[in-house]
């Protein structure tokens, strides 16, 4: 199951030394839903290797603002730390693989 990003548990993963795809998404967002089973598919294919997770923009406003997340769905890729890569609007599985394969 696709980790579920929040203040709870944001500064605890962030810490991670492995890749971190966070999709930012909202329940009222229909493209945000047409990309939850890519992000589904993808997470447990990368179990392991990478922290694949969502973060409900609406629950978790600061968390947003943090990333400047203005448009949604947003995936955001860190790795130490750092903003790798972000991708606004809705990816294609392939694509998204091969984003997560270049920073892995």
């Amino acid at each position: 199951m696709t980790v579920e990003i929040n203040g709870a548990n944001f500064e605890e993963i962030t810490k991670s030394d492995k890749l971190i795809v966070i999709d930012f998404w909202a329940q009222w967002c229909g493209p945000c839903r047409a990309l939850t089973p890519i992000i589904e598919e993808v997470e447990k294919e990368y179990e392991g290797r990478a922290i694949i997770g969502k973060c409900d923009t609406d629950a978790n406003n600061d968390i947003a603002i943090q990333f400047g997340v203005r448009n949604i769905p947003m995936i955001i890729f860190l790795k130490n730390g750092d903003v790798k890569d972000v991708h606004v609007g809705l990816i294609k599985k392939p694509e998204l693989v091969k984003k997560i394969e270049s920073f892995l």
